[in-house]
């Protein structure tokens, strides 16, 4: 799935897997996602752990009344990272009625754990 005109498709966010209890979506680290230093942006991690926790949220409401919004998220940066691709898993802590609690791992090509992230995700009725 490519989301053409985003922030996901500006840092080549691209999308592995959608189901309601587990999204997989991966990142490339590389010059658009990368600080200064040449270490894999923080703010892009979370850029990702967003995108994909949003993503579940997403397909866990009736997309004609609701829309979904990151209200919350938190990010503990593990490991650094100047090349390859990271993988966000996401997956569902709490599906409540108004809001959604989402747990996001985020790991290199050799599994090592790069983030760990939890997002609230607010579910908004359409006017």
């Amino acid at each position: 799935m490519v989301f053409e005109n985003t922030l996901m498709e500006a840092l080549g966010i691209e999308t592995v897997s959608l189901d309601k209890d587990q999204v997989v979506m991966t990142m490339p680290v590389d010059p658009r996602t990368l600080q200064p230093a040449g270490f894999l942006h923080g703010g892009a991690t979370v850029a990702l752990a967003e995108s994909a926790a949003s993503m579940g949220a997403f397909l866990n409401v009736d997309q004609e009344t609701f829309n979904v919004f990151g209200i919350e998220i938190n990010a503990n940066h593990i490991k650094s990272k100047r090349e390859g691709t990271v993988t966000a898993t996401a997956e569902p802590i709490h599906k409540g009625r108004t809001t959604m609690v989402w747990s996001i791992s985020i790991t290199d090509e050799h599994d090592n754990l790069i983030c760990t992230s939890r997002c609230t995700i607010g579910i908004v009725p359409k006017k």
